[in-house]
């Protein structure tokens, strides 16, 4: 059995429940999206070869290739054995066009000496959700005409 093993990791989000996060940093299907402001908290479930008394977890984000922040929190100590599930504590993403798109978050468990343990790199979206109250969601009128449903007057492709 490994030091380590890293079992599964989830990111829960408050409007969207458990999304699991595919191991191996394989975003093959592109990055995860999320809405802007979501409350979001993550899960790692682990096993271990032998006992390890201060397991830390560290992210690294980027955005457009620069480091933007990180964290390091120490999940204590644990003895062989497992499955273990830690819950990182939940914190809100950002909110604002300026702040939407793709990041690039490199989650990373050590131990208390700092040697890696495990690593992942995964692609998480912070998607615009249209303001309820702005000017997208503005419903016409009785006297405004509506705009004619989607695809009416779609333009035709070239070709």
């Amino acid at each position: 059995m490994q030091d380590f093993e890293l079992l599964d990791v989830s990111l829960y989000v408050e409007e969207l429940g458990r999304l699991g996060i595919p191991l191996g940093g394989s975003g093959a299907k592109g990055p995860l999206e999320i809405p802007e402001g979501a409350v979001v908290s993550l899960g790692l479930t682990f096993r271990l070869g032998r006992d390890i008394d201060a397991v830390v977890f560290e992210d690294v984000r980027e955005w457009d290739g620069e480091q933007i922040g990180s964290t390091r929190t120490a999940l204590g100590g644990f003895r062989t054995g497992g499955p273990y599930e830690v819950r990182l504590p939940p914190e809100r993403l950002p909110v604002g066009r300026a702040h939407c798109g793709v990041y690039g978050v490199t989650g990373r468990v050590v131990d208390g000496e700092g040697h890696p343990l495990a690593e992942e790199h995964h692609r998480i979206e912070v998607a615009h959700e249209p303001d309820a109250h702005g000017p997208e969601a503005h419903e016409p009128e009785a006297h405004e005409p509506k705009a004619p449903g989607p695809g009416a007057h779609a333009p035709k492709p070239h070709g």
